[in-house]
């Protein structure tokens, strides 16, 4: 555990806080897709035909959730700031996405509870860059440094997030920039462009977070990214059991898939492992 000194920059109260209201946003977004995935039509902001589409997006939300809950609790920022990079490029590439397919949200939906979902859905991802981007600034501008690294990654450690992290951020570049073309050579399952560019958010995003993993080459520094790493791979697995019919299983893509994930579940699961106590 470390201890805090004068020389330490802290987490900020505004940062925590706002962590912690996220934290709680993303566990309700996960209860509407990946519990409710064959409901979105009135229970989430907008229709994803496709189940396993929709527990896909669910696990990231429950991930997400143990990134921003667990960085909300860290004292030291070097042991919080894994949570902010890859959340803040996430939700401003979901607005993006909102912006670019306004018109498939159930913004007029006649049900009023597809109609908020939709329009809470917009407030959230219309202020929390924007809230995140600000609170960052004054952590970086700051005093104070890091402590020490207590606990430093080895060699094949940082061999497998870089891995994981050049993977995630050129398919979710890719998918992002031509969801439908990407999507059909590159995705196990079918994706319409909404979907193929929320899946793609979540890419990056996570993409970024095990990219900053590497940067701050700590295990104390990233429980919290290793934690979400491992909730992700394990919930797209259930996923994957309840809606794995709609994969392509003779597509060699559809292994390649399987594999990413497990070598998730691993790192995830060893990384956390290491960090504890420390």
């Amino acid at each position: 555990m470390t201890t805090m000194n004068s020389d330490v920059k802290p987490t900020k109260f505004w940062m925590q806080r706002l962590l912690l209201l996220a934290s709680v946003l993303v566990f309700l977004a996960g209860v509407q897709l990946f519990v409710l995935s064959e409901h979105t039509d009135r229970f989430f902001a907008w229709t994803i035909k496709l189940p396993l589409t929709a527990a896909f997006l669910g696990a990231g939300y429950w991930a997400s959730f143990s990134l921003e809950y667990l960085g909300a609790r860290e004292r030291t920022w070097a042991r919080a700031r894994v949570a902010v990079p890859g959340v803040l490029v996430f939700t401003t590439l979901t607005l993006v996405t909102t912006l670019l397919y306004f018109d498939k949200f159930h913004f007029g939906s006649a049900d009023w509870v597809a109609r908020a979902a939709a329009w809470s859905w917009l407030g959230v991802y219309g202020t929390v860059p924007l809230m995140m981007t600000a609170i960052l600034v004054t952590h970086v501008r700051a005093p104070g440094g890091d402590p020490e690294r207590q606990a430093p990654m080895p060699r094949w450690m940082m061999a497998a997030l870089s891995a994981q992290a050049v993977v995630m951020l050129a398919l979710g570049l890719a998918l992002f920039l031509a969801p439908e073309l990407v999507a059909a050579a590159w995705w196990p399952w079918a994706l319409t462009a909404l979907a193929g560019r929320a899946v793609a958010a979540w890419l990056l995003g996570l993409g970024v977070a095990v990219a900053h993993s590497v940067w701050e080459a700590d295990y104390g520094r990233v429980r919290a990214g290793t934690a979400s790493l491992a909730v992700f791979g394990l919930l797209q697995f259930v996923a994957l059991a309840r809606y794995g019919s709609a994969v392509d299983w003779a597509r060699p893509v559809a292994w390649g898939y399987i594999g990413l994930m497990v070598s998730f579940v691993v790192v995830g699961v060893v990384g956390w492992a290491s960090a504890r106590g420390k």
